[in-house]
């Protein structure tokens, strides 16, 4: 399966990137929108929330307000890649789920994320 996406130069470091319909706004200086290298920490919290989700509903747990703090250490040196990315789940669920809910998100990062995966 092949994804294509557009990216058009808007201004200064502003461009907008389509996926058939659905339209992002990135901004290099982050001022009207994210940056590419956070738009890849929404993309790896969205890919194992995902994932989470699908693996809770299959487990039969339920769970509400679920939540994903991605934080990631840049380096000052060009390319300014992350050195460090850490994700914190949050997770509002009856506290005898947690070893599932701790199970569903190894199970993520480790085998079904498509994003984490190319992150290693």
């Amino acid at each position: 399966m092949t994804t294509t996406t557009i990216t058009s130069w808007k201004q200064a470091h502003e461009f907008e990137s389509a996926l058939g319909k659905n339209i992002i706004q990135l901004d290099g200086s982050q001022h009207n929108g994210y940056g590419p290298k956070a738009l890849l920490l929404a993309g790896l919290a969205a890919c194992s929330g995902i994932d989470v989700v699908d693996i809770l509903q299959k487990m039969k747990v339920e769970f509400s307000d679920f939540t994903i703090v991605s934080e990631a250490e840049q380096v000052e040196e060009h390319p300014k890649v992350y050195k460090d990315i850490s994700l914190t789940y949050r997770i509002k669920m009856d506290a005898s789920n947690e070893t599932k809910f701790r199970k569903a998100i190894d199970l993520s990062l480790e085998k079904y994320c498509g994003v984490a995966a190319m992150l290693k």
